[in-house]
């Protein structure tokens, strides 16, 4: 399990290196000047080469990449919004916890929803149930993310008038932007969980165990819903990251204040300081959820521990 995690451990610091590089060219990827962005275009070149050089811009790309990662460790800088003329941290820790409540709540009520209907689907295939669930995950997933939001502020929040629909001020502004992201992905992770239900319930194994007379509550737990598990738990660490900042539709129908809010109205108007910080903690949070992952699966199936950690014992 060392072996197997150190290897894990080097690849997620190698790929957050090289994500960090593409990130940090981002803004020289772009048409024209850095500073074009920044400044009207009326400004003379004198102008906008002294500005360049207050910023930084006229220094080897190496130089510049070196200090921004340098900020980012020792200070936890991220450089100034270009459209706040505030630090980039400063707008993303008002933002964070928001979407944080908001993806964290969406992902506890999805499974709650999704492991116990997809294990139901499973055992009661072509029944009443299944039938019914499907058509009904069919219609959820067919639904647009924007059209769904919308929809449940015209019932709830116009004609019913029992929930807020703009804001994030408490608790109960939060209840439909939840639901809107739970109808929206819980479709996917039903059926997710009643596929690999009953691909381990073809297993040898499982034959097998009920030949031993073993209960049936306890070959369903612990053959198979734990093998099950495995690629359900994949998608839902795999998840968190884009969850977090990609909530970004959902957020800008409901105006909540959160990443995806941010992050959507940076690239509108081209905040490129605040742009690189969301997409680097994009694939920070996204290695460090695989490495999570990762260690669940090894603990669930040690056949892919072995595997990965290059060993046969």
């Amino acid at each position: 399990m060392k072996s197997y995690l150190i290897k894990r451990v080097l690849q997620g610091v190698l790929l957050v290196v090289s994500v960090s590089i593409l990130v940090f060219s981002l803004l020289y990827m772009m048409p024209g000047n850095p500073v074009d962005m920044v400044v009207d275009r009326k400004v003379s070149a004198e102008k906008k080469a002294e500005i360049a050089h207050e910023m930084g811009y006229d220094r080897p790309l190496v130089e510049q990449y070196v200090d921004w990662v340098k900020g980012i460790v020792l200070e936890r800088d991220f450089g100034t919004s270009t459209r706040y003329k505030v630090p980039v941290w400063d707008l993303m820790a008002s933002r964070i916890p928001k979407s944080l409540t908001l993806c964290g709540w969406s992902l506890v009520i999805e499974l709650l929803i999704a492991l116990p209907v997809g294990l139901l689907c499973a055992i009661k295939k072509d029944s009443l149930f299944d039938r019914l669930t499907v058509n009904f995950t069919l219609i959820l997933t067919a639904m647009p993310a924007f059209w769904l939001g919308a929809l449940l502020i015209l019932i709830f929040g116009v004609w019913l008038d029992i929930l807020p629909i703009s804001g994030d001020k408490s608790a109960a502004y939060f209840i439909l932007p939840v639901f809107s992201l739970v109808a929206s992905s819980v479709a996917g992770s039903i059926r997710l969980t009643k596929a690999e239900v009953l691909e381990v319930l073809n297993e040898k194994y499982v034959t097998t165990a009920f030949a031993k007379g073993l209960p049936r509550r306890t070959v369903m737990v612990k053959h198979v819903l734990r093998n099950a598990l495995i690629v359900v738990t994949v998608q839902v660490f795999m998840s968190i990251p884009w969850l977090i900042s990609g909530a970004v539709v959902t957020e800008k129908i409901f105006n909540i204040t959160g990443m995806g809010n941010l992050l959507l109205n940076s690239i509108v108007v081209q905040d490129f300081p605040v742009v690189q910080a969301v997409l680097l903690i994009i694939a920070i949070l996204t290695v460090i959820c695989n490495l999570i992952s990762d260690i669940v699966i090894g603990l669930l199936d040690p056949r892919i521990r072995i595997a990965m950690g290059g060993g046969d014992k």
